[in-house]
């Protein structure tokens, strides 16, 4: 995979999960039951929060440091998820939107300073990235898409 291919791969997965969520008004925004007890508010900080572990931890994975891991830091990834969302659940929604879409910025920005070979093929880099971003995305679009077919939203 080249550049502009992750770069396009990744804006079709996050312009996806942008949509899934548009229209929404604030209160439906703040609903819980989407994914178990989140609500799209939720899952909009979820997402956002592993943007930001990305922007943590790619330049350290570019200079070839292991970044600690989540079992050892948190007891583990759902755990760090619950601590995540415990942070944010009383952010203001419109706070939540802003710091979505400036983080969401901020990695664009840093991937595009990225050399080509850390994408090209399947590095560690990039596979933290996958995981952090664009497959990350669908799970959370498909989730969101189901709930609004289910509540006919």
């Amino acid at each position: 995979m080249n550049k502009p291919q992750l770069m396009g791969k990744l804006e079709h997965a996050w312009q996806a999960f942008r949509q899934s969520f548009a229209g929404l008004t604030e209160d439906q925004m703040q609903l819980p039951g989407v994914v178990g007890d989140w609500s799209v508010k939720d899952i909009i900080a979820h997402v956002t929060g592993w943007e930001e572990e990305a922007l943590k931890y790619l330049p350290l994975i570019n200079l070839c440091v292991r970044p600690p891991r989540y079992t050892d830091m948190y007891g583990g990834i759902d755990a760090f998820n619950a601590q995540m969302t415990e942070i944010n659940r009383d952010l203001p929604l419109v706070d939540v939107l802003s710091r979505l879409e400036e983080t969401h910025h901020q990695l664009v920005s840093y991937l595009e300073t990225i050399p080509e070979e850390m994408i090209r093929t399947e590095t560690r880099f990039r596979k933290r990235l996958r995981l952090d971003t664009y497959s990350h995305y669908p799970e959370h679009t498909r989730a969101i898409l189901d709930w609004r077919i289910r509540k006919n939203i």
